[in-house]
Protein backbone atom coordinates (compact mmCIF):
# COMPACT_ATOMS: atom_id res chain seq x y z
CA UNK A 1 0.00 0.00 0.00
CA UNK A 2 1.35 3.40 -0.97
CA UNK A 3 1.57 6.31 1.46
CA UNK A 4 -1.28 8.01 -0.41
CA UNK A 5 -3.52 4.95 -0.09
CA UNK A 6 -2.70 4.67 3.62
CA UNK A 7 -3.67 8.29 4.25
CA UNK A 8 -6.94 7.97 2.33
CA UNK A 9 -7.75 4.70 4.09
CA UNK A 10 -7.28 6.38 7.47
CA UNK A 11 -9.54 9.26 6.46
CA UNK A 12 -12.27 6.90 5.24
CA UNK A 13 -12.10 4.88 8.47
CA UNK A 14 -12.71 7.98 10.57
CA UNK A 15 -15.46 9.42 8.40
CA UNK A 16 -18.76 9.90 10.23
CA UNK A 17 -21.45 7.92 8.48
CA UNK A 18 -24.49 9.30 10.27
CA UNK A 19 -23.84 12.91 11.17
CA UNK A 20 -26.61 14.54 13.14
CA UNK A 21 -28.52 17.36 11.52
CA UNK A 22 -27.72 20.85 12.83
CA UNK A 23 -30.60 22.58 14.60
CA UNK A 24 -32.70 24.86 12.39
CA UNK A 25 -31.55 28.45 12.33
CA UNK A 26 -33.61 30.75 14.51
CA UNK A 27 -33.16 34.49 14.38
CA UNK A 28 -32.78 35.97 17.83
CA UNK A 29 -35.72 38.20 18.66
CA UNK A 30 -34.78 41.81 19.33
CA UNK A 31 -36.65 44.10 21.66
CA UNK A 32 -35.50 47.07 19.54
CA UNK A 33 -37.26 48.36 16.45
CA UNK A 34 -35.65 47.49 13.11
CA UNK A 35 -34.04 50.90 12.56
CA UNK A 36 -32.52 51.01 16.05
CA UNK A 37 -31.14 47.48 15.76
CA UNK A 38 -29.83 48.22 12.27
CA UNK A 39 -28.08 51.37 13.52
CA UNK A 40 -26.45 49.51 16.40
CA UNK A 41 -25.22 46.69 14.16
CA UNK A 42 -23.88 49.12 11.54
CA UNK A 43 -22.00 51.03 14.22
CA UNK A 44 -20.43 47.79 15.45
CA UNK A 45 -19.16 47.27 11.89
CA UNK A 46 -17.26 50.60 12.00
CA UNK A 47 -19.86 52.61 10.07
CA UNK A 48 -20.98 56.03 11.26
CA UNK A 49 -24.77 56.20 11.57
CA UNK A 50 -26.87 59.35 11.80
CA UNK A 51 -30.63 59.43 12.30
CA UNK A 52 -32.45 62.19 10.42
CA UNK A 53 -36.06 63.33 10.61
CA UNK A 54 -36.71 63.73 6.88
CA UNK A 55 -35.09 63.95 3.46
CA UNK A 56 -34.97 67.74 3.89
CA UNK A 57 -32.21 67.22 6.46
CA UNK A 58 -29.99 65.13 4.19
CA UNK A 59 -28.05 67.78 2.19
CA UNK A 60 -27.01 69.63 5.37
CA UNK A 61 -26.01 66.33 6.98
CA UNK A 62 -23.88 65.44 3.95
CA UNK A 63 -22.13 68.82 4.11
CA UNK A 64 -21.49 68.31 7.83
CA UNK A 65 -20.02 64.84 7.23
CA UNK A 66 -17.57 66.28 4.69
CA UNK A 67 -16.60 69.19 6.96
CA UNK A 68 -15.96 66.82 9.87
CA UNK A 69 -13.48 64.92 7.69
CA UNK A 70 -11.91 68.06 6.23
CA UNK A 71 -12.94 66.93 2.74
CA UNK A 72 -13.86 68.99 -0.30
CA UNK A 73 -17.51 70.08 -0.31
CA UNK A 74 -18.34 67.86 -3.28
CA UNK A 75 -20.14 64.55 -3.78
CA UNK A 76 -20.34 62.18 -6.73
CA UNK A 77 -23.68 60.79 -7.88
CA UNK A 78 -24.51 58.41 -10.73
CA UNK A 79 -25.97 59.92 -13.86
CA UNK A 80 -29.78 60.15 -13.61
CA UNK A 81 -29.66 59.37 -9.90
CA UNK A 82 -33.06 59.91 -8.24
CA UNK A 83 -31.22 61.88 -5.56
CA UNK A 84 -30.88 64.85 -7.91
CA UNK A 85 -34.63 65.45 -7.70
CA UNK A 86 -35.34 63.81 -4.36
CA UNK A 87 -33.19 66.12 -2.22
CA UNK A 88 -33.39 69.88 -1.73
CA UNK A 89 -29.76 70.63 -2.53
CA UNK A 90 -30.35 74.34 -1.95
CA UNK A 91 -30.31 73.52 1.76
CA UNK A 92 -26.52 73.10 1.37
CA UNK A 93 -25.64 75.80 -1.19
CA UNK A 94 -21.88 75.25 -1.03
CA UNK A 95 -22.14 71.54 -1.80
CA UNK A 96 -21.02 70.63 -5.32
CA UNK A 97 -22.62 67.67 -7.14
CA UNK A 98 -20.63 65.76 -9.72
CA UNK A 99 -21.58 63.01 -12.15
CA UNK A 100 -17.98 61.87 -12.78
CA UNK A 101 -16.88 58.51 -11.39
CA UNK A 102 -15.55 58.86 -7.83
CA UNK A 103 -11.97 58.05 -6.91
CA UNK A 104 -10.27 56.97 -3.67
CA UNK A 105 -10.13 60.57 -2.38
CA UNK A 106 -13.76 61.36 -3.26
CA UNK A 107 -17.12 61.03 -1.53
CA UNK A 108 -20.06 59.35 -3.24
CA UNK A 109 -23.73 59.45 -2.23
CA UNK A 110 -26.04 56.49 -2.78
CA UNK A 111 -29.68 55.69 -2.12
CA UNK A 112 -30.10 52.28 -0.48
CA UNK A 113 -33.17 50.25 -1.48
CA UNK A 114 -32.92 47.68 1.35
CA UNK A 115 -31.30 47.33 4.75
CA UNK A 116 -30.89 44.26 6.97
CA UNK A 117 -31.52 45.02 10.65
CA UNK A 118 -30.09 41.71 11.87
CA UNK A 119 -26.56 42.50 10.65
CA UNK A 120 -26.58 46.23 9.88
CA UNK A 121 -26.08 45.44 6.20
CA UNK A 122 -26.92 47.61 3.19
CA UNK A 123 -28.33 45.73 0.20
CA UNK A 124 -27.85 47.48 -3.13
CA UNK A 125 -29.86 46.36 -6.16
CA UNK A 126 -28.00 47.51 -9.26
CA UNK A 127 -29.88 49.65 -11.77
CA UNK A 128 -28.86 51.93 -14.67
CA UNK A 129 -29.11 54.92 -12.30
CA UNK A 130 -27.40 53.02 -9.45
CA UNK A 131 -24.41 51.09 -10.84
CA UNK A 132 -22.70 48.55 -8.60
CA UNK A 133 -19.31 50.19 -9.17
CA UNK A 134 -20.38 53.15 -7.03
CA UNK A 135 -19.89 51.06 -3.87
CA UNK A 136 -16.28 50.12 -4.65
CA UNK A 137 -14.63 53.26 -6.05
CA UNK A 138 -14.96 56.15 -3.52
CA UNK A 139 -12.92 56.63 -0.38
CA UNK A 140 -16.05 57.70 1.48
CA UNK A 141 -19.54 56.42 0.80
CA UNK A 142 -22.53 58.27 2.22
CA UNK A 143 -25.52 55.94 2.12
CA UNK A 144 -29.09 57.19 2.50
CA UNK A 145 -31.74 54.72 3.62
CA UNK A 146 -35.35 55.27 4.67
CA UNK A 147 -36.55 53.57 7.83
CA UNK A 148 -39.27 51.68 5.94
CA UNK A 149 -36.56 50.12 3.72
CA UNK A 150 -34.95 48.41 6.73
CA UNK A 151 -36.12 44.79 6.91
CA UNK A 152 -35.54 42.30 9.73
CA UNK A 153 -33.28 39.82 7.96
CA UNK A 154 -31.70 38.69 4.69
CA UNK A 155 -34.62 36.42 3.84
CA UNK A 156 -36.99 39.40 3.98
CA UNK A 157 -34.70 41.35 1.64
CA UNK A 158 -34.64 38.49 -0.86
CA UNK A 159 -38.44 38.30 -0.78
CA UNK A 160 -38.75 42.08 -1.31
CA UNK A 161 -36.17 42.08 -4.12
CA UNK A 162 -38.01 39.22 -5.80
CA UNK A 163 -41.28 41.12 -5.57
CA UNK A 164 -39.64 44.25 -6.98
CA UNK A 165 -38.11 42.32 -9.89
CA UNK A 166 -34.70 40.65 -9.64
CA UNK A 167 -31.80 43.07 -10.21
CA UNK A 168 -28.71 42.10 -12.21
CA UNK A 169 -26.70 42.10 -8.98
CA UNK A 170 -27.45 42.53 -5.29
CA UNK A 171 -24.42 43.85 -3.41
CA UNK A 172 -24.31 43.45 0.37
CA UNK A 173 -22.26 46.04 2.26
CA UNK A 174 -21.62 45.79 6.01
CA UNK A 175 -19.40 48.63 7.20
CA UNK A 176 -16.39 49.98 5.29
CA UNK A 177 -14.23 47.70 3.18
CA UNK A 178 -11.63 45.80 5.18
CA UNK A 179 -9.15 42.93 5.06
CA UNK A 180 -6.90 41.12 7.52
CA UNK A 181 -4.91 39.20 4.92
CA UNK A 182 -1.69 41.17 5.40
CA UNK A 183 0.04 39.92 8.57
CA UNK A 184 -3.39 39.52 10.19
CA UNK A 185 -3.59 43.31 10.55
CA UNK A 186 -6.95 44.93 9.89
CA UNK A 187 -6.79 47.34 6.96
CA UNK A 188 -9.73 49.54 5.97
CA UNK A 189 -10.40 50.48 2.36
CA UNK A 190 -8.83 47.39 0.82
CA UNK A 191 -11.52 46.66 -1.78
CA UNK A 192 -13.81 49.67 -1.51
CA UNK A 193 -14.63 52.70 0.65
CA UNK A 194 -12.37 53.32 3.62
CA UNK A 195 -15.24 54.98 5.47
CA UNK A 196 -19.01 54.52 5.41
CA UNK A 197 -21.60 56.95 6.74
CA UNK A 198 -25.22 55.80 6.85
CA UNK A 199 -28.00 58.38 7.05
CA UNK A 200 -31.17 56.72 8.36
CA UNK A 201 -34.15 58.89 7.38
CA UNK A 202 -37.39 58.55 9.32
CA UNK A 203 -39.70 59.81 6.55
Amino acid sequence: MSARDAILSTIRAQRVKNASRPPPYRREASTEDAATHFSAQSTRSAAEVRRLGSMRDVPAAIADVLRARNMEAAVHLPDNSPLFGLLDWQAAPGLDRRIALPGPDDAAVTLVPYGIAETGTLAYASRPDAPASWHFRPGLEIAIIRMNAILPDFEAVIARAKADGWPATLNLVTGPSRTGDIEQTLELGAHGPKALVVLVVEE
